[in-house]
């Protein structure tokens, strides 16, 4: 079913390896913050380092950990590193409930909806006050706490950053909100918006580029039409398992369009690691190969071949091609049932001019009969508006916004500013959360100017907390 291929695109990691130092601590927290019938505790995961942090009056630099293990996003999240020492900051990643070791029933968490039903955005923003009470010392919440919090996240952690300043402004100062689709919901951004985007990046790298994409859906049909022309696609594309019902085809086909995506989310200007190395500006590469949309079935899908094989095969050491996904059951456990209860992201593809991709409408009732069978749950459309404004962002403040125009989620972010205290920021060349990664000598001016902005607001919002009367 293809709503679970396209859901699993908030969660890409992009693992590199500077070296920070943490250590590793755990806060017992509530199950349930928000009614008085389960009294049942976890162990919440959190990492900090306090080696620079003024405890009479620096700041606390807050990352709202997101759909996998905290010490993912802390690897990847160098800004937050790099202005910590000049701003004497204390530097915290704390977990998301339901993934990594933030298991509210241990081994036994994802058993059922009961145990499932406190997993939401909710209760992880409840967790983190927690975990910022704990950090100020301030248990009775008696004067005035001398440490101001910036919240940091990107993709669903720029999400939960954003609703923490909304819902929780006397525990947060200001959010930076990176690659945020706070907007990709219901009624907020045209369900076809993510894949006008993703294609836009493609078509103006390479017009045929993109022309040899979207025609490949069709060679793709016809030539495993036959048994024969499986077999031929299973051995020139060196898959790990054999092409042998539609099924499977379908497979690769989602897989194909889930790697356009990713590639678009991670196309730095240097080389990274997604779950396997990536060359710098990987939609070139990837493009170098597709240059001829109207060769016959067979030529045109090894040009698409050789350019898929930029993602899974760089360094040429897989030795076939794994069409099964590369997250944990757990991670996905948790994600999927959060996207059938409040993450419904509508997604639907045109084709043609439109986008690259093969055209599928949006069905909801599809999609929540699905949920139903699953997990047991009937999902609705209007939870996160309800929760946390939806567009109505007026009464909101001290948020900013950074979107990357490379990134397909910059479909459902914020791109103008709604006031002026609550701004959007654009990195015309940058990918996913690019602007909250470290440092690197190939990045972009824009990248650069754009973590110079951020950080003046930073200072400025600590400047008038600690000014403020």
């Amino acid at each position: 079913m293809f709503i679970l291929a396209w859901s699993q695109l908030l969660m890409i990691i992009v693992h590199t390896t500077y070296g920070y130092d943490y250590t590793t601590n755990y806060i017992t927290v509530p199950v349930d913050h928000f009614s008085y019938t389960n009294n049942d505790t976890f162990e919440l995961k959190y990492l900090m380092n306090d080696t620079y942090w003024d405890v009479n009056k620096g700041p606390i630099f807050f990352y709202a950990g997101n759909e996998a293990p905290i010490e993912d996003f802390s690897d990847n999240t160098g800004f937050m590193w790099e202005i910590s020492r000049e701003l004497e900051a204390l530097v915290v990643f704390a977990e998301h409930r339901y993934y990594g070791e933030s298991m509210p029933y241990g081994k036994n968490s994802f058993d059922d909806k009961v145990k499932l039903g406190y997993l939401t955005s909710q209760q992880a923003l409840a967790d983190f006050v927690d975990v910022i009470k704990y950090l100020r010392n301030d248990t009775l919440c008696t004067g005035r706490r001398p440490n101001p919090v910036i919240a940091f996240g990107g993709s669903y952690g720029g999400m939960l950053a954003a609703w923490f300043r909304i819902k929780y402004p006397a525990t947060v100062e200001g959010a930076i909100a990176s690659s945020a689709p706070i907007w990709q919901f219901t009624g907020m951004t045209p369900c076809n918006d993510f894949y006008k985007v993703t294609s836009s990046v493609y078509r103006k790298t390479s017009v045929e580029c993109g022309l040899t994409i979207s025609a490949s859906w069709k060679a793709i049909d016809n030539v495993t039409e036959s048994d024969s022309g499986k077999a031929w696609l299973t051995d020139n594309w060196k898959l790990c398992r054999p092409l042998e019902n539609t099924d499977d085809v379908a497979q690769l086909k989602y897989w194909a369009a889930d790697v356009y995506v990713a590639l678009a989310m991670v196309n730095y200007p240097y080389e990274a690691n997604f779950l396997a190395p990536l060359p710098a500006n990987p939609i070139k590469e990837v493009c170098k190969s597709m240059t001829n949309h109207t060769e016959d079935d067979s030529t045109l899908l090894m040009s698409v071949f050789r350019g898929l094989n930029v993602y899974f095969n760089y360094t040429g050491s897989a030795s076939c091609l794994n069409l099964s996904s590369a997250f944990s059951d757990d991670m996905m456990n948790g994600w999927n049932y959060q996207a059938c209860t409040e993450m419904i992201m509508p997604f639907c593809a045109n084709g043609g001019e439109d986008d690259i991709f093969e055209a599928y409408p949006w069905d909801f009732e599809s999609y929540a009969q699905y949920c139903e069978n699953r997990y047991g749950v009937k999902p609705t459309t209007g939870d996160v508006e309800k929760q946390y404004g939806g567009k109505n962002l007026k009464a909101a403040s001290n948020i900013i916004f950074s979107n990357g125009l490379l990134d397909p989620w910059s479909s459902g972010g914020v791109l103008k500013s709604i006031s002026s205290t609550v701004r959007a920021l654009l990195i015309p060349d940058g990918a996913h959360h690019l602007d909250l990664r470290a440092s690197h000598p190939n990045d972009t001016s824009s990248v650069i100017r754009a973590r110079k902005t951020i950080k003046h607001w930073i200072v400025k919002w600590i400047f008038d907390y600690r000014h403020r009367k």
